[in-house]
């Protein structure tokens, strides 16, 4: 099963050209899965027909906010799936009167797995805003684990959480660091599967990011749950993709991230 994350910049830059770009990439990708964070609906936008046009995915929105250059427009998370959506739920994230209001986006899909619980999320992205994102992934991580199928295929969350891996909310999602009493634990998909040393999803290299003259750091992700008993669900790759320009124009100021999961068993049997 292969899944991709994407804030996609809402509208911002050429973004005819740029919804060609992030095609293109799925096209070549081939995601069963997708979480799309900073999409527009409404006001004369679809930006998820713009992107998968007649791909064959099945969609769904989220709104976190009306959008600040347009309030007839929707601004929010999305997901695609290879699937069908037979079941959703949408939670407000809390804000705390940060003057952001943040949302997820929780689906489950009938796969040939069995039902796959997949969630997409945008967390506050000031600096300072630590405080507000501890609040918002203990949110996050109370829908998953309720909406989650007992017995089958691990959860999948994606998003932009706008904090490095070594911040509490991060620390927090993968059972490093407890909030509030509480604790839980998923699988960091770049952390167990990825390729290469620490890579950046925002990233000087990219003049989109560039301009707002902050350090690289990597701030999207993919976390899963524990592999079945078989290993379905094991992370066996991850990687920076979305991450090349074409003819000047880069298609979001966010790199993506492409998680691969085993859905046969992989877990070898003991010698003897």
């Amino acid at each position: 099963m292969n899944v991709l994350s994407l804030n996609i910049w809402h509208d911002s830059g050429p973004w005819p050209a740029r919804a060609k770009l992030i095609r293109d990439w799925i096209e070549r990708l081939q995601p069963d899965l997708i979480g799309f964070q900073e999409v527009l609906r409404g006001g004369g936008r679809n930006q998820l027909g713009d992107m998968l046009g007649d791909l064959g995915y099945h969609t769904d929105f989220a709104m976190a906010a009306r959008f600040w250059n347009d309030p007839s427009a929707e601004f929010g998370n999305a997901v695609a799936s290879r699937w069908t959506v037979i079941d959703r739920e949408e939670l407000a994230l809390p804000h705390l009167d940060s003057g952001e209001t943040r949302c997820a986006l929780s689906v489950t899909v009938d796969a040939p797995v069995g039902p796959v619980s997949f969630t997409v999320t945008h967390l506050n992205w000031k600096f300072h805003h630590g405080y507000v994102r501890v609040q918002q992934v203990q949110a996050l991580a109370e829908l998953v684990l309720r909406r989650r199928p007992r017995g089958g295929f691990p959860p999948i969350i994606t998003g932009d959480f706008n904090a490095e891996p070594n911040a509490d909310e991060i620390r927090y999602m993968t059972g490093l660091a407890t909030i509030n009493g509480r604790s839980v634990a998923f699988h960091d998909a770049w952390r167990v599967a990825g390729r290469g040393v620490e890579t950046a999803t925002w990233s000087n290299r990219n003049p989109y990011s560039a301009t707002a003259l902050e350090p690289d750091r990597r701030i999207d992700y993919i976390f899963t749950g524990q592999a079945d008993a078989q290993g379905r669900g094991h992370l066996l790759g991850c990687r920076v993709v979305c991450d090349e320009p074409q003819g000047g124009v880069w298609p979001s100021d966010h790199f993506g991230l492409f998680a691969e999961l085993a859905t046969e068993p992989v877990r070898p049997a003991l010698p003897g």
